[in-house]
């Protein structure tokens, strides 16, 4: 235990997943425990896409390398290298990368990510 007034975190938790997206928290419920937020590196290949979701959370995206694009209710945002989006919780979203380069980004979401507040539907 350190008694600094920081931590550094080198080895995030890498979230299993079966859709080829990598997905590495660097705090959060997973990798330390953390409820209120969570910070993770996404990496979303070409072609990925996820079913639509109404997360009980606010989630910040900004895109590092590449396009993702996000269905929010019955709009589409596009988003590119550089820029960033906040959508508040209980917004029906779909995520995907439909372009042919990976999308690097990072996802911030307040409280922390939770498979039993995204409300995935199947």
């Amino acid at each position: 235990m350190s008694n600094k007034p920081y931590t550094i975190q080198t080895a995030p938790f890498v979230v299993p997943t079966t859709d080829g997206k990598i997905i590495k928290e660097h705090f959060g419920r997973a990798s330390d425990g953390n409820s209120q937020l969570s910070i993770a590196h996404m990496i979303a290949p070409a072609g990925w896409s996820e079913p639509f979701q109404t997360p009980e959370f606010d989630e910040y995206t900004f895109i590092i390398r590449g396009k993702k694009q996000f269905i929010i209710d019955s709009e589409m945002v596009i988003l590119s290298a550089g820029e960033s989006i906040k959508i508040q919780k209980n917004t029906r979203v779909q995520y995907s990368n439909p372009y042919t380069e990976p999308c690097h980004y990072l996802a911030i979401c307040l409280p922390a990510f939770s498979m039993d507040l995204v409300n995935r539907e199947d």
